[in-house]
């Protein structure tokens, strides 16, 4: 049996694309509480919503969904999970798997596996996912964020370019995928020690960090580890943008995801 973690569910009202898009209703209920619902199917002990706006920890409430009220002020979704993990009073060794509020249909055993990879391999920092690319559109696609990993599967790097990068193939331009090593899609999962989520926000940003916009960056920068678990297939769609969150419903109403 696995050892039990937590899952905390970052959830911000303000969104650019998006405007209050963790109570946007998906199938009669909040996005945000369809995202505790596949979490709560998988191995977690307890699954909590870290909220910015008293408005989410309501609707959460209203079903059934443990939700902290934090600050309104955090710059990033990794700060906001450092606060959630003080307030809960997590022990330094605790296992927290971050699922993004925006992933209704985020696989419960994707959540396991992250959760797994950390506790068996304590020297690393944080643990992730991510899956094969499969198309050359994804592949040069800067939304599309790939990793490539060493011998023991630990991240090397992270970025926005197309990884790795084929020296004589791409000589007359990008029309087929490098397949060795496969080409691998980051998957915005993580599981870390609450310890070291505590600490995370006090580290200085990293030059590349900036760069690229990748907070993960920040890890590597500081010499940490992050131990990559790679998934058969990739995850569900999440949702950023109106026309996404018209997808996700329609998936809903197909019955074949509710």
């Amino acid at each position: 049996m696995s050892a039990p973690f937590t899952v905390l569910i970052p959830a911000r009202l303000a969104s650019t694309r998006l405007p209050g898009k963790p109570l946007a209703d998906i199938g009669g209920k909040p996005m945000v509480v369809r995202v505790a619902e596949r979490a709560e199917a998988s191995g977690a002990a307890q699954i909590v919503v870290a909220a910015d706006a008293p408005e989410i920890v309501a609707a959460c409430a209203a079903h059934g969904v443990r939700a902290l009220l934090t600050r309104a002020d955090h710059a990033s979704g990794s700060d906001r999970l450092a606060e959630a993990c003080e307030q809960l009073g997590l022990d330094g060794d605790d296992i927290v798997v971050n699922v993004q509020g925006d992933e209704p249909l985020i696989d419960p055993a994707l959540i396991d596996a992250v959760a797994n990879l950390l506790r068996k391999q304590p020297r690393v920092s944080v643990s992730t996912a991510a899956h094969v690319i499969e198309s050359v559109a994804d592949f040069v696609n800067p939304n599309v964020v790939k990793v490539v990993t060493d011998a023991q599967g630990l991240a090397l790097s992270f970025s926005r370019a197309p990884l790795p990068w084929w020296r004589d193939g791409f000589a007359q331009g990008i029309a087929a995928l490098p397949t060795r090593p496969a080409p691998l899609r980051h998957i915005g999962l993580y599981g870390y020690w609450a310890g070291f989520l505590r600490a995370f926000p006090a580290l200085p940003p990293a030059p590349l960090e900036q760069c690229e916009a990748l907070e993960q960056l920040r890890v590597l920068w500081h010499g940490h580890r992050i131990a990559v678990h790679i998934a058969a297939h990739a995850p569900g769609p999440g949702v950023d943008t109106p026309q996404d969150l018209a997808r996700v419903r329609a998936l809903f109403g197909s019955g074949g995801q509710a």
